[in-house]
């Protein structure tokens, strides 16, 4: 059986892929920048290299019969050549896209919509077998508040419409069987939890994990993004997610897909938060800590 080669195999979702590859007994392959430090799980092949360089690419590729590709750039400059190095080895692409994507425009309502048009429709010309991943925003984004909930369990952030925020699990569960089954060739599934919920909804399950009150500030794009860019987002990263809060529209969009693939229902975001607790939780330095007398 050929090898699996992932893509961003260190992230939130790409980790998620190659754990639930490995329990479905397949052989993967992570393209990583540093093996050495990937962290990888046992039984994984980590292959050296990153998207900026299409030869290495190409090697990693070779002897894979699937791909499933995460484009982490702002823009599709590389692409191409990328897709060409995979194409030369592998026949089959799995790419993380956005549920955001409209096909009946010619311009998408904000540029990483537009970055998930622009890289379908070059994987459609490419001449590899794809499947389309529409995921709708996902939970682990959240983790970009967590210096604000520690500190002062208050996120202050625009005011971006509300979504069905989908687990990183269901994402993975449901890449690994267009992975490894037949049946998904020109798929395009859009993806998302069980329920449409804000951002002070999702700020709010946070605090009720951690047993702390926490809220949600909407401020002006100003503001939000002085807080971003300190919370660590790059720079570019920040204008792409701003340029959408004023054209973004509402969606009261919730599917079944990841119900009807995997045979099991969505994740909603409150079990996402009692999971990842910790990672919201104050930490307590040592030495401000009380002693024990005995």
């Amino acid at each position: 059986m050929d090898e699996i080669l992932v893509t961003g195999a260190t992230g939130n979702v790409g980790r998620q892929v190659v754990v639930q590859l490995l329990a479905a007994g397949a052989a993967v392959r992570a393209l990583t920048r540093d093996p050495a430090t990937a962290g990888l799980p046992a039984g994984v092949t980590a292959a050296g290299g990153d998207l900026t360089r299409p030869d290495m690419v190409g090697r990693a590729s070779a002897g894979t019969g699937t791909v499933f590709l995460i484009w982490p750039f702002l823009t599709t400059e590389g692409a191409p050549a990328v897709l060409e190095a995979i194409g030369r080895h592998a026949g089959r692409v799995v790419y993380l896209s956005s549920s955001g994507v409209d096909e009946a425009v010619e311009r998408q309502t904000d540029p990483i919509n537009q970055l998930h048009a622009d890289m379908e429709r070059l994987i459609e010309r490419s001449g590899v077998e794809w499947t389309f991943l529409r995921s709708d925003t996902i939970a682990s984004n959240a983790r970009g508040w967590a210096e604000q909930i520690r500190t002062t369990g208050v996120v202050r952030g625009p005011g971006i419409a509300a979504t069905a925020v989908i687990h990183e699990q269901d994402v993975a569960a449901v890449a690994v069987r267009a992975l490894t089954g037949d049946g998904h060739a020109g798929g395009k599934y859009v993806l998302t939890g069980p329920q449409v919920i804000g951002r002070a909804e999702q700020v709010h399950a946070i605090g009720e994990a951690i047993g702390r009150p926490t809220r949600f500030e909407e401020v002006p794009v100003e503001a939000a993004r002085r807080q971003m860019l300190a919370d660590g987002r790059p720079p570019a990263l920040v204008e792409a997610l701003l340029a959408g809060v004023a054209t973004r529209p509402a969606s009261g969009l919730v599917t079944s897909t990841v119900e009807e693939l995997t045979g099991a229902p969505a994740r909603t975001f409150r079990s996402w938060a009692q999971e990842h607790a910790d990672v919201f939780r104050r930490t307590v330095p040592s030495d401000a800590r009380p002693s024990r007398r005995r």
